[in-house]
């Protein structure tokens, strides 16, 4: 059987949500990643830790991963500063040593003070990023540093669940000084691009958990990718998805890889029918029990109708076994 991995040559694997939570492995990422022949490539836009730490992290939770396979928005960003500034420059660092350490490797000098003349800064997450740096990078970018964000992602998942991330750091910075950063992660192309060269894809499928970042980088980048519900992202997200964010396929887990591609493509199904009568969306099935109802191949039915009809109210059914199913989704 041709499952749906097999349709493409390299997995761009998304990490926090997707193959992790933390310190814990998403139960059955490492077995359903085990077999099959596509490189395996694991693209972070976090950028507060090294490659090698990644690495390091992924081996001990059970994954088949070394640090040439991994590609972190820290690394990206470094190379849009090189695009953008001259070999030697200073470059003020709102972020971890992991940050610095990739603005050495392209021959650029890590400072971090106003006072050591910046000619660019370069923020990334960090949990001890305070008021005092955050003026730092104030006074470089109102007086015309160039500036690049790793990534925009507003929040950061922790074992206690998700808190602010570099995004919403990089906010403070745009009210700060009216400025917009060039950005290095997902959504933007960079990131998945330096992944695409550096795994030789000419057919990747991007893998992830979030809508915002993992998917519409996919989208703007034209490839297509597979959407896991194990993270952020939830089935009302998806019913709401913007076009720039809609999925390829979409299923529960990272199993989905090895089965069939039209298990878990997003398409009509003949078992539901999806209308639009004005204002909601009017789903029936002859599903007698809301236990056999395959949820998440009624969200991906769902879908292709929330997305022809993005003004919908909700989603109702005179089925009680259909009702049950999506009252769920909006909590």
């Amino acid at each position: 059987m041709t499952v749906l991995r097999d349709g493409y040559d390299a997995l761009l694997l998304d990490l926090d949500g997707t193959l992790y939570q933390g310190d814990l492995e998403v139960r059955g990422a490492s077995e359903a990643l085990s077999s099959g022949t596509q490189s395996l490539y694991y693209v972070t836009n976090n950028a507060s830790r090294r490659p090698t730490e990644v690495a390091e992290h992924l081996t001990e939770l059970g994954f088949d991963a070394d640090e040439s396979r991994v590609v972190t928005s820290a690394q990206s960003a470094a190379r849009l500063l090189t695009e953008n500034v001259g070999p030697g420059s200073a470059v003020l660092v709102v972020g971890t040593e992991a940050l610095a350490d990739e603005v050495r490797h392209v021959g650029l000098r890590p400072v971090r003070s106003f006072a050591d003349s910046p000619v660019a800064v370069v923020q990334g997450h960090s949990p001890t990023t305070d008021w005092a740096i955050l003026a730092e990078a104030t006074l470089a970018i109102r007086s015309g540093a160039v500036w690049v964000a790793a990534n925009l992602d507003s929040t950061y998942p922790t074992a206690r669940g998700l808190v602010l991330g570099n995004g919403s750091m990089v906010a403070a910075l745009r009210t700060a000084t009216s400025r917009v950063p060039l950005v290095a992660g997902k959504p933007a192309a960079p990131l998945l691009e330096d992944a695409m060269r550096q795994s030789g894809s000419v057919r990747p499928l991007v893998v992830g958990d979030r809508l915002d970042t993992d998917i519409e980088g996919a989208c703007t980048l034209g490839v297509d990718s597979l959407l896991v519900l194990t993270g952020v992202s939830t089935p009302l997200d998806v019913l709401r998805a913007a076009e720039q964010q809609h999925p390829t396929y979409l299923a529960a887990g990272l199993d989905a890889l090895n089965a069939s591609a039209e298990n878990s493509r997003i398409c009509e199904d003949s078992r539901w029918s999806v209308e639009f009568d004005g204002r909601d969306l009017v789903i029936e099935s002859a599903a007698v029990s809301a236990e056999s109802i395959d949820s998440i191949a009624l969200l991906r039915a769902a879908a292709v109708g929330a997305w022809k009809f993005p003004d919908f109210d909700w989603i109702i059914s005179t089925s009680p076994a259909v009702s049950a199913v999506v009252s769920g989704w909006s909590n």
